[in-house]
């Protein structure tokens, strides 16, 4: 194989007018059908364990990277020594590289000298470069050749990612975040790693979108992930930034939401802020507009034209983040499906997406980002200590042991259902009672902790008098941030179920107490408690053999000393 050694250099990096990259394309479809695996940075890292060379990308302006993803495409290798580099081709594409430039030289065959010097002709040349590598790629596309791909789930410190453990090469970087529709939407940078490290920055010019579930418990925070009862008050909220729109008119975004039906969005609750480095604008209602039940989907909200507001707001260009948040709550279709799969929620982002239009038709549309949330349910029964189911016991359910905080609860079909007070705090409490099996559920539950309390025990049985402390502890997968549509339903995420209960009971003068693991099921999110009465021993009643024993020994002992006494006063009068 012939070698050249041309003086080692990086090239550009240019903004495509591509939608799609690095995928299968199918001509029927705008959709992507990707040949390669895919995998995922980590602490911003992404390391493929082949060299010392290394890629560091940065952000355009404020754009966050995350969610985005990128082909890295090895056209050439390299040979280094210290004046110069040697490339030869990265055999998997010299056919399609071959072709093109042959192609733009009119030659039936060209040889690895020809296409090097070529390429190296194009150095002074920005514009004919992009051509020849934006032909490249698009070949390489349509015949389906593979790459090495990964997408941004985090970030390093500075917003920035890094891709490690690559061998010396003339490498070919395109961002193929699948945006439907695009006009302007992917990178393509075409540099070398001939040297240790080379950073870049990445060209996109159309925003992207993440979506995030506020977790309450055990100090999460903000992630793809939560449980929450039915009724309780449930924060999300998305995240994009502006792109450099100066080349529009006018710029709108449309946010689009599906959520499930076991959801009921609040819509008073949206708030709309627009931020950078020295101001917060929040975006008043009548700059917007909220359609729900749209075209199957559960709401969308529009803003006609973010433009003029930054325009009117903001005097430092682009770049800006948008915080868009609102509340939404479990409703009652949640009491039959605790568990896996859980209930997800997800937006996708529409966009302007042609400067030469009025920015009213044409648009594109980020793809869909999901988040995911579950809950829980109690299957109490009541029997005792033969087994026998008992009816007709009564409980309610607290918060606090001492039974200050009441749960509201709401009967519904044969399920008391959590009504959370964010909610439901005006609705009446059903107390629960167990049916003619002794069987009563609980549904709508988070984790943590609840006191279930006895308040009337069936006839001929003594009430529990301590509440039956209840702890459920569910473990999630430790990528937090990762979720991905339908993931709910397998134990990647939720993977196990755990629960115990405490309880204490004064049984023949003697307190009875213990604390007991439960036993669950993370796939329906069901957890079994089995409540006992224990009948005590009977107090002793009047004509008992005791009794009759005492009263005839009582008896005796009054004879006895009558006959003493009347013996005593005989004598006297002898």
């Amino acid at each position: 194989m012939k070698k050249k050694n041309i003086i080692k250099k990086i090239a550009i990096a240019s903004t495509l007018q591509l939608s799609l990259g690095g995928c299968i394309l199918n001509a029927l479809n705008t959709y992507p059908i990707c040949a390669y695996e895919n995998i995922n940075t980590v602490n911003g890292i992404v390391d493929y364990n082949n060299g010392q060379a290394k890629i560091r990308i940065l952000p355009n302006g404020n754009q966050s990277l995350v969610s985005k993803q990128f082909a890295v495409y090895k056209l050439f290798q390299a040979q280094i020594s210290n004046t110069s580099i040697n490339y030869f081709y990265n055999e998997e594409y010299k056919d399609v590289i071959e072709d093109v430039v042959s192609n733009r030289l009119n030659k039936d065959s060209i040889s690895e000298y020809e296409v090097i010097d070529y390429i190296q002709s194009l150095e002074d040349h920005s514009s004919s470069l992009r051509e020849l590598i934006e032909e490249i790629r698009d070949q390489l596309v349509s015949q389906g050749y593979s790459s090495d791909t990964f997408t941004v789930t985090n970030t390093l410190e500075d917003g920035s990612i890094e891709i490690q453990g690559l061998q010396p090469g003339y490498y070919m970087i395109d961002e193929i975040t699948s945006v439907q529709d695009t006009h302007s939407a992917a990178s393509l940078i075409l540099l070398d790693t001939a040297d240790d490290s080379c950073d870049i920055q990445i060209k996109s010019d159309y925003p992207s979108i993440i979506k995030k579930i506020e977790e309450d418990d055990l100090n999460i925070g903000w992630n793809d992930i939560g449980d929450y009862e039915i009724g309780q008050s449930i924060p999300y909220k998305y995240e994009t930034y502006i792109p450099d729109i100066k080349a529009y008119n006018t710029y709108k975004m449309i946010f689009h939401d599906i959520m499930d039906e076991a959801l009921t969005f609040d819509s008073d609750s949206v708030q709309i802020q627009i931020s950078d480095s020295e101001k917060t604008y929040t975006v008043p209602s009548n700059q917007y507009s909220i359609v729900e039940n749209t075209d199957n989907e559960s709401f969308i909200v529009q803003i006609s034209d973010i433009k003029s507001i930054i325009d009117q707001q903001f005097s430092n260009g682009y770049g800006q983040k948008v915080l868009f948040t609102y509340n939404a709550y479990l409703n009652e279709k949640a009491k039959d499906r605790s568990g896996r799969a859980g209930f997800e929620n997800k937006v996708a982002l529409e966009f302007s997406n042609n400067p030469d239009t009025d920015g009213t038709n044409d648009t594109g549309m980020t793809p869909w980002d999901s988040v995911v949330c579950f809950t829980y349910q109690i299957n109490a029964v009541k029997t005792n200590e033969e087994n026998q189911s008992l009816q007709g016991a009564k409980f309610r359910l607290y918060r606090d042991e001492n039974g200050t905080q009441e749960i509201k609860l709401k009967k519904v079909e044969n399920v008391y259902v959590v009504m959370n007070e964010d909610y439901l705090s005006n609705a009446e409490s059903d107390e629960m009672i167990s049916d003619e099996n002794g069987l009563f559920n609980i549904s709508g539950l988070d984790q943590g902790t609840y006191y279930l309390k006895e308040t009337q025990a069936p006839d001929g049985y003594r009430k529990i008098q301590d509440s039956i402390k209840i702890v459920i502890t569910p473990e999630f997968t430790t990528d937090r941030n990762s979720y991905y549509e339908n993931q709910g339903a397998s134990d990647q995420v939720l993977e196990t179920l755990s629960a115990n209960c405490e309880i204490k009971q004064f049984l023949n003068g003697l307190l009875n107490s213990g604390s007991k693991a439960l036993q669950t099921d993370v796939q329906t999110g069901s957890i079994q408690l089995k409540i006992v009465n224990q009948t005590g021993s009977k107090l002793p009643v009047t004509g008992s053999s005791m009794t009759l024993i005492l009263l005839a020994g009582g008896s005796l002992l009054m004879i006895a000393g009558l006959y003493n006494l009347r013996k005593q006063k005989n004598e006297k009068l002898d």
